[in-house]
């Protein structure tokens, strides 16, 4: 941040601004350990709601949350406002006289009142279920996957922005929800509530005394998984688990307790990340969130970048795509760049590793607007899922590139098991702690298959430790357990290293990559050229590509971390087939599932226009 930082050692050395970079190691026998931090875990918050009142009476004017206003500018709600609507909707809420064991479920987008319907919800302890809008919004009339997410999840109560894009996805729903609600044109569907009705309810001592009852184990949340089956888990999200991973990052970053956060934020309450971490982020430290409705994605971009223009954020939370979309616009106006990051403490990328050459152009643009070296610009990064609430670890110091994904936060424990038994291979990560999930709703067998013997979580990811002899070097990630396969050769592909280290290679043209091979010979790799590489001349575009891969080839570093041939696709991945998620990172698995035919023609061995080779 600007003028708060007279050297680097001063805000990364200083254990007022960061928690010491420090970790225990534990020994378990043949080649599998455990690392904590040393820190124990603070007391948590009971629940959410005790956020809402501590800055309700403590800062009741400051801003809390806005969003885009119809006719320009930013509506705001402060924090007085915000516990106003909070329990107006509350009483609306035991008024309806729901059944108790049914959520509420919302089907649209972040917004002021999808924000105060959620911690309603969470006030008098009902759990409330944001589901992915995209579910809805690109269906295109075929409502059959989110007529079965709602069938699973049986809502007591529905919520969405606007009847005239989401009644539609109502009507043959196999469920009767006691209540439909709308912010907007509620009217135009029979049996509907306006949104106003229940902001207008007026709050008793019925609600008090639901908040009251609230307890760390109540169910917070339900969130689904984004597999690629079509049939997404329901994973419970406890009050615990929310307060404990915010009491973790407040424990890490210390600085929170001095400096109120000040965020512009696209990603998706459905997700954790926008939905857990960074909106309770917020939440516990009594800072602002501007609510974008901007996203990575040609055109909506644009969005982002406007608000930008108005809202000058402390932290910034993103994904790598995201960052990418927004280079442009920051390279050639060194005055938006300059009001970017005029006051940012923190760049923050998840969801996907960052490709180096992105973060060479953000680092290069930084120091062209503030004094780097005496005012360094923070990069760094967490990694988590939905069922852990979501963060595990954090890299609380400077790093000069992508790959660490930090060290074990106060109260989390990581398990280190060697995969298929082999001390010397790949080594699984598992997970234990307060911010774990108790399990998936109304799922007994998956829940039991996601615990080992000792109960710590199997989230299906692998990593090691930057260096063996440190236990504070820091976790290296390493790929998806289950994405991971052996060539034809018995030589595992990590294909989450890879995909990374591909796409830094084939910067500016690759958007990203999906990689292939699977019971092959050779590694290959599906190419998504960006927007910008599509608009190039072929020939210019594969002479490029074949010289990167010639280059990759050149460092030897051996045939399952260097691709022979690559694919090139027409088109972007699509959001509608679930090929990209809402946060903008590919689903690698169901990329190559809908793409089957294009991995053939890859790797046929025939002559085909599409293919580049590294001969």
């Amino acid at each position: 941040m600007s003028g708060a930082t007279a050297t680097t050692r001063s805000f990364f050395d200083d254990p007022t601004q960061l928690a010491p970079r420090r970790a225990l190691r534990q020994e378990l026998g043949g080649g599998a350990f455990v690392l904590r931090s040393p820190e124990p875990l603070g007391a948590p918050a009971r629940c959410v709601g005790e956020w809402l009142e501590q800055w309700a009476a403590a800062t009741p004017a400051a801003a809390a949350f806005a969003e885009p206003a119809a006719g320009g500018g930013w509506a705001v709600l402060d924090w007085r406002t915000l516990r106003q609507r909070v329990g107006a909707v509350a009483q609306a809420l035991l008024d309806l006289a729901l059944p108790a064991d049914k959520p509420v479920v919302v089907l649209s987008d972040n917004s002021l009142d999808h924000l105060a319907l959620e911690l309603a919800c969470m006030h008098v302890g009902r759990a409330i279920c944001p589901v992915t809008s995209g579910y809805s919004r690109l269906a295109q009339g075929d409502f059959t996957r989110i007529h079965g997410i709602l069938q699973a999840l049986d809502p007591a109560l529905v919520y969405a922005h606007d009847a005239a894009t989401y009644a539609p996805v109502l009507k043959g729903a196999p469920v009767a929800p006691r209540a439909v609600v709308f912010s907007h044109g509620a009217e135009l569907a029979p049996g509907a509530l306006p949104f106003s009705r229940l902001l207008a309810a007026q709050e008793t001592p019925a609600v008090a005394a639901a908040f009251a009852a609230v307890g760390p184990d109540t169910h917070a949340k339900y969130l689904l998984t984004s597999g690629s089956t079509g049939h997404p888990k329901v994973v419970i999200n406890t009050q615990r688990m929310l307060t404990a991973n915010q009491q973790m990052l407040k424990q890490t970053l210390r600085f929170l307790d001095r400096e109120k956060p000040v965020l512009l934020d696209w990603l998706p309450w459905s997700h954790t990340f926008g939905g857990n971490h960074n909106k309770f982020l917020v939440m516990s430290s009594g800072g602002t969130m501007y609510i974008d409705d901007g996203r990575p994605l040609p055109g909506l971009v644009d969005k982002t970048i406007a608000h930008l223009r108005e809202v000058q954020p402390t932290l910034h939370f993103n994904v790598p795509r995201g960052y990418d979309m927004m280079l442009p616009a920051l390279e050639g106006d060194l005055a938006l760049a300059r009001r970017f990051f005029g006051q940012l403490r923190m760049v923050f990328y998840a969801g996907a590793g960052m490709p180096q050459a992105t973060w060479q152009r953000l680092e290069a643009v930084a120091a062209k607007v503030r004094d780097v070296h005496t005012d360094p610009v923070w990069f760094t990064t967490s990694w988590g899922s939905t069922e852990t609430a979501p963060a595990n670890t954090f890299a609380h110091w400077r790093l000069d590139r992508a790959g660490v994904i930090g060290l074990p936060m106060p109260g989390v424990e990581i398990k280190f098991v060697p995969v298929d038994g082999d001390a010397a291979g790949k080594l699984e990560l598992r997970l234990r702690g307060p911010n774990i999930f108790p399990g998936y709703r109304h799922n007994d067998a998956a829940t039991r298959d996601a615990f080992d013997e000792e109960g710590f979580y199997r989230i299906g990811d692998a990593g090691f430790l930057q260096d063996a002899a440190d236990p504070a070097s820091g976790i290296v990630f390493n790929g998806r357990v289950a994405e991971d396969f052996k060539l034809t050769s018995g030589t595992w592909v990590s294909v989450g290293t890879l995909r990374l280290h591909l796409v830094t290679a084939l910067a500016p043209l690759a958007q990203d990559a999906v990689i292939t091979g699977h019971d092959r010979a050779e590694v290959g790799a599906l190419i998504f050229l960006t927007e910008a590489a599509r608009k190039l001349p072929g020939d210019e575009v594969r002479a490029q590509i074949h010289a990167a891969l010639r280059r990759l080839r050149a460092e030897g570093a051996g045939s399952a971390h260097t691709p022979t041939r690559v694919l090139l696709l027409p088109d972007a991945p699509s959001m509608a087939a679930g090929e990209i998620t809402d946060k903008g990172y590919i689903n690698q698995r169901l990329t190559l599932q809908r793409r089957a035919a294009e991995v053939q023609a890859l790797h046929a061995g025939a002559a085909d226009p599409r293919v580049v080779t590294a001969g």
